[in-house]
């Protein structure tokens, strides 16, 4: 990891900045604050490429907040950087490669947030599935009196459950959805012999022997729109897609296209490819849950997510390994 010693001129006692662009959680805030300068390019007058140009000769240090992206036109406003912390699981807004060849090492939330996500995909499937949103609506539009019962849902116990990505908030998944009975197979960059689930090579062999597709995998440029039209047909018109990843995991396009025909059972949707839009024309669709990019976010996770980005940032100033390093291309 570079070296993150304090610049000439700066007091050995001076706390450590730290860049910022967007604002953190009122908690992280706190913490970080006792601990750390925090340099708030929202706070300042000037305009932004004024304001990084004033700490560019100092920064060595920056937190991203949610997704903003960090590109090689940021980094070379930067000079001085030597370290990017995001408070994300995912980094698919950082550009890695121009990180590494610039020496800049990378952190991420690691799995501070799995356990939640997965409680979150659950809850979306069963949502789809037994049409709890959609009953929802019913009763309090006053519709129940006139129209009677609400068409039956599916039960989620005895659906296979193909999960694409079996990392950390894929395996949770597949931990959960056992419980409920559910056969589970899964499609990942390598066969892991230290789970007992069925493996596919590839994602349209799984989606072929699955019911519903739960969509946990990294965003990568391999990864972009592994959900496309074949998976969709190989899944089938009462096939249900389950996206907690990144939106551009699945073909929007061709996702709302089979949708509006019938030729897809249904979907539960936090993460969408153009955030914050979304395509309006599922806002009327009853078999299509969506969530505006918050399954990861929980109260019990959020003190979790404090402690640990001031501890990666403590080690990063202290030259110790970082707790949640992310790999970085060679």
């Amino acid at each position: 990891m570079a070296s993150s010693s304090v610049p000439q001129g700066r007091p050995e006692t001076e706390r450590p900045q730290v860049l910022l662009l967007s604002p953190p959680s009122a908690e992280l805030d706190e913490v970080l604050s006792a601990r750390f300068e925090l340099l708030k390019s929202w706070e300042s007058p000037l305009p932004l490429d004024r304001f990084l140009a004033t700490h560019a000769a100092d920064v060595r240090a920056l937190l991203v907040i949610n997704l903003f992206t960090v590109d090689g036109a940021l980094l070379d406003a930067l000079p001085t950087l030597r370290f990017v912390c995001t408070t994300s699981a995912g980094v698919n807004h950082i550009d890695l490669a121009e990180c590494a060849r610039r020496g800049i090492a990378v952190a991420n939330a690691g799995t501070v947030f799995s356990q939640e996500v997965a409680e979150y995909a659950v809850g979306l499937l069963i949502d789809v599935l037994r049409r709890v949103s959609a009953c929802d609506r019913y009763v309090r539009r006053g519709l129940w009196p006139r129209g009677g019962d609400y068409p039956l849902g599916s039960k989620l116990g005895g659906k296979r459950v193909g999960i694409v990505g079996l990392g950390s908030i894929g395996s949770e998944v597949a931990k959960r959805l056992q419980a409920f009975g559910c056969p589970i197979s899964y499609f990942s960059r390598s066969r892991k012999p230290q789970f007992p689930y069925t493996y596919f090579p590839s994602v349209a062999d799984l989606a072929a022997q699955s019911d519903v597709l739960v969509v946990a995998c990294a965003l990568t440029h391999e990864t972009h729109h592994i959900i496309n039209k074949d998976v969709m047909a190989a899944l089938g018109k009462e096939g249900i897609i389950i996206n907690v990843g990144r939106g551009a995991l699945v073909d929007e396009a061709e996702l709302v296209k089979r949708l509006m025909r019938g030729e897809i059972g249904g979907a539960g949707l936090d993460v969408f490819e153009h955030e914050p839009a979304v395509p309006e024309e599922l806002f009327g669709v009853d078999n299509v849950v969506l969530s505006p990019h918050v399954a990861m976010q929980a109260f019990e996770s959020s003190s979790d997510l404090s402690r640990l980005t001031a501890a990666n940032l403590e080690a990063f100033f202290s030259d110790r390994p970082l707790l949640t390093p992310v790999p970085l291309p060679a």
